[in-house]
């Protein structure tokens, strides 16, 4: 199976360095020295890491045969793609790449059917499962152990307990109601981070947000 592991950014100084958005909770495993890389366009690879190292907080990678600045910046937004065993499992058992959550069952604590993730979206403070309703349309689950509290791989389903308002509009309404009433509640945060581009999945072992690593 491939996943996507890192997009290659702006070339870094005058050696052929580059800087990479990780799109892989294992860095150090994917994106070690040694590592041969398929690449998206195709032609850019494949790549082989010879180096790297964190600066100012920020993965820097140095390619086989990438020596100058020129040919760093050729490479700029080029996908690395990784050959991942499809049987591979994260070393936390609270952790899942996603290709595991992909196709999972969605249903409540109390059994009722909620659909099937299509897709992560991968945010900083915590993901969000993509979730296909029977009816077309999508809904958007925090991935964070009060919202999901089980992940049940063997079954193949996920369990949610919403909170009000999360699958219907009309109980966001209720509920928003009531918090008017009592003085409002604590607002949620959430923030774009970009997408792995194409069909691929990206190589992330997302883990619930509450749960101990």
């Amino acid at each position: 199976m491939q996943l996507v592991v890192a997009r290659i950014g702006r070339a870094h100084g005058i050696k052929g360095e580059v800087t990479v958005e990780v799109r892989t909770d294992e860095p150090e495993l994917r994106l070690g020295p040694g590592a041969v890389l398929a690449t998206e366009p195709a032609s850019a690879g494949p790549l082989t890491i010879e180096s790297g190292r964190v600066h100012s907080g920020r993965l820097l990678l140095r390619f086989e045969g990438v020596r100058d600045r020129n040919a760093a910046e050729a490479l700029r937004n080029t996908l690395l793609i990784a050959e991942v065993d499809p049987e591979e499992l994260p070393e936390d058992p609270e952790e899942f790449y996603d290709h595991q959550l992909i196709d999972l069952d969605v249903v409540t604590v109390d059994g009722a059917e909620v659909g099937r993730i299509s897709e992560i979206s991968h945010l900083p403070y915590h993901d969000l499962l993509i979730v296909k309703r029977p009816d077309g349309g999508e809904v958007m689950i925090p991935f964070v152990s009060e919202v999901v509290p089980e992940i049940d791989l063997e079954a193949q389903r996920a369990v949610i307990d919403p909170p009000p308002g999360l699958l219907d509009e009309a109980e966001a309404e209720v509920a928003g109601s009531r918090q008017d009433e009592t003085g409002g509640g604590r607002q949620g945060r959430t923030a774009d981070r970009g997408e792995a581009g194409g069909n691929r999945k990206g190589d992330t072992a997302g883990g619930r947000e509450g749960e101990s690593s």
